[in-house]
């Protein structure tokens, strides 16, 4: 249940960093509204998740989850440049992420 709690996070997270960027700085309202929701329910779910997990791996998804899913949805939607190196490096950090949560939790 942690692990899905850091996931439904990490999806959360694009969503808070997508609206900043559609906020233009705080004068657009409601992407500004959906940032402070998107971002209190990220930071709240990492919080209850952390309560049972070591802090590195499920930071770790929680951020690669966050940058993948940013950069993902900035090509697919906001006409952010595609690229071989983009595509290569959003990869590994996601390999990066699956790397350190198969190197061993306590939990």
């Amino acid at each position: 249940m942690a692990w899905l709690l850091v996931i439904v996070a990490g999806l959360l997270e694009t969503g808070f960093a997508v609206c900043l960027k559609l906020s233009h700085g705080f004068t657009r309202l409601w992407p500004t509204v959906a940032f402070c929701i998107f971002a209190l329910g990220s930071f709240g779910l990492l919080t209850l998740s952390l309560k049972k997990l070591d802090v590195g791996p499920a930071y770790a998804v929680w951020t690669g989850i966050g940058a993948a899913g940013t950069a993902i949805y900035g090509m697919i939607f906001l006409g952010d440049l595609v690229s071989t190196l983009k595509i290569l490096s959003i990869s590994l950090v996601i390999v990066g992420v699956i790397g350190l949560q198969l190197s061993g939790s306590s939990h």
